[in-house]
């Protein structure tokens, strides 16, 4: 996760993650707008998400980026943004997100779903 808004104007954070495979990468991306949108939180059409090699997820003040391997290797984000603030995505406070009569769903994360941080940036 890398704090790019001093960098960047489109946003303030871009989160990258790696899938295993095509499958995984659109699981990633399933996953991630099944849950946000359930908060309320909406994207704009996400990109690449028919092939699932890069799935772009833009939700403004943070813009995912869903990779296979093969494509972080080879476009190197992680590289192009070194300048930028590394953050670790586990110490990152984050709201308490409740949708109306309903309790803290923070407390709701499946921890199976937790992403290998050797996987993340």
């Amino acid at each position: 996760m890398y704090e790019v808004g001093e960098y960047l104007q489109v946003a303030d954070y871009f989160v990258v993650v790696t899938g295993l495979s095509r499958p995984h990468v659109k699981a990633i991306h399933q996953e991630l707008h099944v849950r946000l949108k359930k908060l309320g939180e909406l994207h704009r059409k996400p990109e690449g998400a028919d092939m699932a090699w890069w799935v772009i997820l833009d939700y403004d003040a943070v813009v995912v980026h869903a990779l296979q391997a093969e494509a972080r290797e080879y476009y190197d984000l992680d590289t192009l943004y070194s300048e930028c603030t590394e953050l670790d995505w586990r110490e990152v406070e984050l709201p308490a997100l409740t949708l109306p009569g309903e309790e803290v769903l923070a407390a709701d994360i499946d921890p199976a779903l937790d992403i290998d941080p050797a996987q993340e940036a």
